[in-house]
């Protein structure tokens, strides 16, 4: 048997573990920072694999590295999981909007199935390195906080991708792909202000309104935007804003995501926008406080590794649905508008007339290699470190937006099932290949150095700056 069919093989006997991983994670949906239960489902997992364990990497309490040696020499492999749901996403196991809980949490990224996936790799590679006694290190990172873009990047920081050789890793979709383009870098900062209180009628000189501040500053900052690149974005909201009308508001705080192509274009606006924050301090008598929550690089994705991950994924063939399946796909897709989902199809080089098919299981060539996606990751910041690669896979409709109710609504059923475990093989074979190939990994370690010739990673998050507590 070749080594693809055992890997392939082995996944498939122990489909109904990593499937029951995935679903508890739905079950129990937490947010950023505090993905205790999923940190601890996947942790016990591996280490019953035989996985050595070390936790609270980067001082995070719910990020933690597992790891396993078929011997001494080769490559050090590692595969990227994340489990970190969103607020107000919650949503019962059907095709129409109905959450479990209001406004609770749900996994409308995907996460739940993203991090299986992960881990199934890892779990299977260590299966077969053990067979054949083949030499390397297995990896798998649980990596909290992905939405924030804070846990790989203070993972980052703490050294834990310095000796990795190559990561790989996926994220949900509605198609069957190598991701090869890149993304916004970005940083994630809140700006305080503090003021004088006052009655607002009675005695009003006499404030100085931190809210006042938080307007100049978002005022300022929106005609700052006329003289910005195009590619750049700048997204706020306010966080504080006072409690009655007739109080001089003395403590108010603006949240910021700084977003440009390039790490360097986001450092250059960060600092336009903290003078700007200034100037409202200024205008207004109040002082500034700056809250630098996390930063994230653009991502850097490795030609060789991707090439031959699409290679695997044409190997593996289109994904197949049943009748039932398609409908329930469908039914989910119509809920949203059509030229909300034709556009969403544009976005990502789609044709339009596949619109209305709901479900696609076909493998789609390598896209948006030269495209920065309008989005930011903290996989991104690995890429920096090491070559890396993703790909997507089918788990949700054509045209259903990211970070809604109808992605969580396939997260827990056959659907997001067959996308998990379609992905976790390729994810798996493109690591074999890489382990038993020396000359590919170096291919992808040249091309990577020379992406990064003169650019070496430097973490984004300042040195004093910690983990924020959720």
């Amino acid at each position: 048997m070749s080594t693809h069919a055992e890997v392939v093989e082995w996944l498939e006997e122990r489909q109904g573990r990593f499937i029951g991983i995935a679903d508890e994670i739905w079950n129990t949906p937490e947010l950023a920072l505090a993905e205790y239960k999923a940190c601890e489902l996947q942790a016990d997992d591996l280490a019953r694999d035989g996985f050595a364990i070390t936790r609270n990497i980067g001082d995070l309490p719910t990020a933690f590295m597992a790891e396993w040696s078929s011997g001494s020499g080769g490559p050090i492999v590692g595969f990227l999981g994340e489990y970190d749901a969103l607020p107000g996403l919650s949503q019962k196991n059907q095709d129409a909007q109905e959450p479990i809980a209001a406004d609770g949490p749900g996994h409308g990224c995907g996460h739940n199935l993203l991090g299986t996936a992960a881990l199934a790799s890892a779990s299977v590679l260590k299966a077969w390195l053990e067979h054949s006694g083949t030499p390397a290190t297995v990896r798998y990172y649980g990596c909290p906080a992905e939405e924030t873009c804070e846990g790989k990047v203070f993972m980052a920081r703490a050294g834990a991708f310095d000796d990795l050789d190559l990561a790989i890793t996926w994220h949900p979709g509605s198609t069957n792909t190598v991701w090869a383009g890149s993304s916004l870098a970005v940083n994630n900062i809140k700006f305080r202000f503090k003021g004088r209180t006052a009655h607002a009628a009675a005695n009003p000189e006499t404030g100085r309104s931190a809210l006042d501040a938080v307007e100049l500053m978002s005022v300022g900052v929106n005609y700052l935007r006329e003289h910005v690149i195009d590619a750049a974005r700048i997204h706020y909201v306010i966080t504080r804003g006072g409690g009655a009308p007739n109080v001089v508001p003395d403590d108010c705080e603006v949240w910021y995501f700084i977003r440009s192509p390039e790490r360097h274009q986001v450092e250059e606006l960060t600092e336009r926008v903290r003078n700007v924050a200034k100037g409202a301090a200024l205008m207004t008598e109040t002082t500034l406080e700056e809250n630098f929550i996390s930063g994230a690089y653009n991502m850097l994705s490795n030609t060789v590794i991707s090439e031959r991950m699409m290679a695997i994924l044409e190997e593996l063939g289109p994904m197949e649905f049943t009748e039932e399946e398609k409908a329930y796909g469908k039914t989910i897709a119509d809920a949203f508008p059509e030229d909300l989902r034709a556009s969403m199809l544009e976005a990502e080089n789609l044709p339009r007339e596949i619109v209305d098919q709901g479900l696609n299981g076909e493998v789609w060539p390598i896209r948006d290699a030269d495209k920065v996606l309008p989005g930011s990751t903290d996989v991104s910041d690995v890429s920096w470190i090491t070559p890396t690669s993703q790909i997507t896979t089918t788990t949700w409709a054509l045209g259903i937006p990211g970070h809604s109710w109808a992605v969580t609504a396939t997260g827990a059923m056959s659907i997001g099932h067959k996308g998990m475990l379609h992905a976790a093989k390729a994810m798996a074979l493109t690591a074999a290949d890489l382990v038993l190939e020396p000359a590919l990994l170096q291919r992808a370690k040249d091309e990577f150095a020379e992406s990064t010739k003169g650019r070496p990673y430097q973490c984004p998050i300042p040195p004093h700056v910690q983990p924020r507590k959720p």
